[in-house]
């Protein structure tokens, strides 16, 4: 098992940035996939970014891809969420995961944060 505890997020205005950190521990060694995933009030858990720690392959939804940067320190077991160029549409719950494989699902992992609050104002 895997915990997870995710900071950083808050307030921002439209344009603005935000960095949230993902801190693992545990049996992280048996975990290849690290990533976040978000989820606006009433609406679906969706799929933001993730990597793969074994090689740094990073992916990212089409509605972040250019503005999020997902990056991980091995040594110290923690995953980074540079946000960029925030939307108000941006405005979630975000959530850390950690899995063995990379999947853009939600369903593909079992390791779950508690959610940090990102509101972005217009």
């Amino acid at each position: 098992q895997v915990q997870l505890v995710e900071s950083g997020g808050g307030l921002a205005q439209a344009g603005g940035s935000l960095k949230l950190s993902c801190a693992a521990s545990g049996r992280t060694v048996n975990y290849n996939a690290m990533g976040w995933f978000r989820q606006a009030p009433g609406k679906e858990r969706e799929f933001v970014a993730t990597i793969r720690r074994s090689d740094g392959s990073t992916y990212y939804s089409d509605s972040v891809k250019g503005r999020f940067t997902i990056s991980r320190d091995s040594a110290k077991n923690t995953v980074y969420l540079q946000m960029n160029s925030l939307k108000p549409e941006d405005t979630a719950v975000y959530y850390c995961v950690a899995g063995r494989i990379v999947v853009l699902v939600p369903g593909g992992y079992t390791n779950w944060g508690q959610g940090t609050q990102v509101t972005v104002s217009s």
